[in-house]
């Protein structure tokens, strides 16, 4: 059964109590707080761009597969794009700029359709 759509409010308030933390101007929020805005972004995302050809991976929160593409079923898939909690959620909200995030090693992103950019920041948050 597929999961509910998650509406752009959502979105929006899943990633509120962690935009002070992400601009340093508060301590990081709880790990349940974190972990939820990181999901719920992701998923967001897999829910825009649908797909199995990537596998976006933000330990030790959640792992998701979108892009439209071949699909993958076993193993390491080819296109994998990985990062911690704080850049994808920089990413996400427009902080930071993808190919910043690549060029200072802050993405491990391997694979032809492994550039998130056209996708980032997620439209509800910018």
């Amino acid at each position: 059964m597929p999961a509910q759509p998650i509406p752009a409010e959502e979105l929006r308030s899943a990633v509120g109590p962690v935009r002070a933390w992400l601009a340093g101007e508060a301590e990081q929020p709880p790990r349940a707080v974190l972990g939820a805005a990181v999901k719920t972004t992701a998923r967001w995302l897999a829910q825009q761009v649908p797909g199995r050809s990537v596998e976006l991976r933000v330990p030790p929160h959640v792992a998701v597969q979108l892009v439209p593409g071949p699909r993958h079923t076993r193993g390491t898939p080819p296109n994998v794009v990985e990062t911690d909690a704080a850049t994808w959620l920089r990413l996400a909200t427009g902080e930071l700029a993808w190919d910043d995030a690549v060029a200072e090693g802050r993405v491990s992103a391997s694979g032809n359709r492994a550039d998130l950019s056209a996708h980032l920041p997620l439209s509800p948050l910018r």
